[in-house]
């Protein structure tokens, strides 16, 4: 009964070990590309049109970061300049009509107020991106809480 044991062991092992060695052997086009010379240069798809229609999307999940509604083509974010704060700013969102930046951005780790905007939060790029027009990349069966009929507290 061992033998057997053993010799079957044996045959997976060997079944298995063939159909991963044959598997290596064929690229596979996603991490080489199209071409089977993946030195080749490739023409680059065209970019997908950004949404520029300054409508808020409500976020997908609590304390997602909103995404950007507009173009910030030309933009300069750098150590030098953010163009993001021309119009979110404190100061100037009230008479550029933008949403004002969250409180937090201007918080320290711990949780101290300053007077501009925290270091850690100066390049908005980080967490905040634009939205591109295009088909999404996986399937989304997502539900808010919302849609499935829960209702808050007190509402009874």
């Amino acid at each position: 009964m061992r033998q057997l044991a053993t010799t079957l062991g044996l045959v997976v092992a060997l079944v298995g070990g063939m159909a991963l060695a044959q598997s290596v052997r064929e690229p596979v086009s996603e991490l080489t590309g199209p071409s089977p010379n993946p030195m080749e240069p490739v023409a680059a798809a065209p970019l997908e049109r950004m949404v520029t229609d300054d409508v808020r999307l409500m976020r997908a999940y609590p304390e997602q970061p909103p995404i950007i509604p507009h173009s910030i083509e030309g933009y300069e974010l750098s150590v030098n300049a953010n163009r993001c704060l021309s119009c979110h700013k404190r100061e100037t969102s009230l008479g550029t009509g933008a949403p004002m930046i969250s409180i937090t951005h201007y918080m320290t780790r711990d949780a101290q107020m300053l007077a501009d905007v925290s270091p850690r939060r100066y390049f908005c790029t980080q967490c905040h991106v634009p939205q591109a027009d295009t088909a999404a990349l996986i399937g989304n069966s997502f539900t808010d809480m919302a849609e499935m009929g829960a209702t808050g507290a007190g509402s009874e």
